[in-house]
């Protein structure tokens, strides 16, 4: 009988990883990855620092373990973080020794599967950004496909089928002691206080390989809405489906939603999906993408409260700091901000979230709230020779990603439109044979 995903499944699949996994040298590379990426300690309380003390003989152990077939991951540290929403994110912390292993599968596994990957997923991928990922939607939306598909996949991470995902692992793998790590490590369990709960289903968010096996899981939906036709620009479980007409966008989201109640055993979050008309505007990675006569790209009105709410923690008025300790203080918040929405097309939300800083830093500089008459005793020349960022200095630097290709028309002010800007033209056909839709 064959297998659902039979006619994906490679000939010639990849085997005896296991080797290549367990060399010292990956080992040695996956704990440097770990370092850096810091992390809090697993249900065993071992950090990072008391791992490193001695590195050369728990990479030798793990080694043996793996070369000897009896390596078996702990369970993970269930610990939750706020939502935007009020809710709260669960979070699965492995150990600094699953971590490493992890990432030593991830190191051989990842340049695997790479090459199946599609062109419109940008989550979680080498090379790729959330910013590229939405000036590709722009890019597309500047070509005609004003409707669009806004979806979003509910609990996704909870709810990933073990079975399915391991089939899809298989299509390009051969070597049985890799799927079974990789089934070990699904199913470790989580620990909740003192409480050992099993996991039948999902991927833990917080698992170093849990955003690889994400996209080998969501390359499925990629291929098979590529196979009809239909374009993608997907971050993770967050995508949207370009379309060109309403009904196109209704045809869209009913294939969509069988795909993967059908296939991939997912459903889609109601309260997160919707269709609509691209130029009442859509949230997408932060930003907001609308068009008028032109792709139009701002910061959303969830980013904006975000940003307001770090510059308050840091600008409060009854701490007595001196004023350029603030601004230091804010400059991470301000680069990092000012960065990621450098595609914004006008600079008229970027200033307005300028000025709105200044005054908050007037206050800061009073000890009380400002008033207009009083801006003269403090200037924007005198903070920034304190050495405050403006959001303005990083929008002109346009730093990050390359300048957006003009399609015709007078020059305007508000910097250079991202109609036409996509990195890759979008594809059709998953296969042997792909058509260039655009």
């Amino acid at each position: 009988m064959k297998r659902w995903n039979e006619r994906w499944h490679v000939k010639y699949k990849k085997h005896s990883l296991i080797n290549q996994v367990c060399e010292y040298r990956n080992l040695e590379e996956a704990f440097k990855a770990v370092r850096a990426n810091q992390g809090a300690p697993g249900i065993d309380g071992v950090t990072i620092e008391q791992f490193e003390q001695q590195l050369e003989q728990n990479l030798r152990e793990i080694q043996r373990q793996l070369k000897e077939r009896r390596y078996s991951p702990q369970p993970v540290k269930r610990v939750y973080i706020p939502k935007a929403n009020g809710g709260q994110r669960p979070l699965g912390i492995p150990t600094v020794r699953d971590r490493v292993v992890q990432q030593a599968l991830k190191n051989i596994l990842e340049p695997i599967f790479e090459p199946i990957f599609l062109n419109g997923s940008y989550g979680y991928r080498p090379g790729k950004s959330a910013m590229q990922a939405v000036a590709r939607a722009a890019g597309i939306v500047g070509r005609g496909y004003w409707w669009v598909v806004d979806a979003d996949i509910k609990g996704f991470f909870d709810n990933v089928d073990h079975e399915i995902l391991l089939d899809l692992v298989n299509e390009q793998v051969s070597d049985g002691t890799v799927l079974k790590l990789l089934r070990l490590f699904l199913e470790s369990g989580v620990l909740k206080g003192d409480t050992l709960e099993e996991t039948p289903t999902g991927t833990p968010q917080g698992g170093v390989i849990s955003p690889l096996l994400a996209n080998i899981m969501l390359n499925h939906l990629d291929r098979r809405l590529g196979e009809e036709g239909y374009i993608l620009t997907r971050y993770a479980d967050d995508f949207l489906i370009h379309c060109m007409t309403e009904n196109g966008a209704r045809k869209a989201l009913a294939r969509t939603t069988e795909i993967l109640e059908k296939e991939l055993h997912l459903k889609l979050s109601p309260e997160k999906t919707s269709i609509r008309p691209i130029r009442q505007g859509v949230d997408f990675l932060g930003y907001n993408i609308s068009m008028t006569n032109r792709v139009v790209l701002k910061p959303n009105q969830k980013s904006n409260e975000h940003f307001k709410d770090a510059i308050r923690g840091k600008t409060v008025r009854a701490y007595t700091v001196p004023l350029v300790r603030t601004i230091q203080n804010l400059a991470p918040t301000m680069r990092g901000w000012g960065n990621y929405f450098q595609l914004t097309t006008y600079i008229h939300p970027i200033n307005r979230m300028d000025s709105w800083v200044r005054r908050r830093l007037r206050s800061c500089a009073l000890r009380r709230r400002m008033v207009t008459a009083e801006n003269y005793k403090y200037s924007n020349a005198y903070f920034e020779n304190l050495g405050h960022v403006t959001l303005v200095s990083l929008w002109n630097d346009k730093r990050g990603v390359p300048p957006p290709k003009r399609v015709g028309g007078s020059e305007r002010r508000g910097g250079p439109s991202l109609v036409g800007k996509t990195d890759i033209r979008p594809r059709a056909v998953y296969g042997n044979t792909v058509r260039t839709v655009l």
